[in-house]
């Protein structure tokens, strides 16, 4: 389910978090999911473990997920959660836009673009 491009120039913590937001927005990790274990996803993606514990840790942050000691990590299950993942996919969107110097309108029309792409 998760993969990193390395010829992406989205840094590869961000790719893991990016995966995960839209996976809980879209439904397709069901609150609840156990994710993989830091040092499993590390190893599968070829990344360094601490890749993906930066990315688990900004997420338990964002409350998108949390994190059950021994027990692991898990999507979180409420309407809140998923409202706080998309806002937060959003915030970082926007970010990454103004990184590139592209206007809030540009931003707006490329939003719109990708809504009737998607849909």
């Amino acid at each position: 389910m998760f993969s990193i491009d390395e010829s992406s120039p989205v840094p590869p913590f961000d790719q893991i978090k990016q995966q995960i937001i839209s996976g809980r927005v879209t439904g397709e990790l069901a609150a609840g999911h156990h994710l993989p274990p830091v040092r499993g996803l590390a190893q599968d993606l070829g990344v360094a473990p601490n890749t993906v514990a930066r990315a688990y840790k900004e997420l338990e942050a964002a409350a998108v997920i949390e994190t059950r000691g021994r027990n692991g990590s898990f999507v979180t299950g409420t309407e809140e959660s998923a409202d706080k993942a998309a806002t937060h996919a959003a915030e970082e969107f926007v970010v990454a836009m103004r990184g590139l110097k592209i206007s809030d309108q540009r931003v707006r029309e490329l939003i719109d673009k990708a809504i009737t792409t998607v849909s």
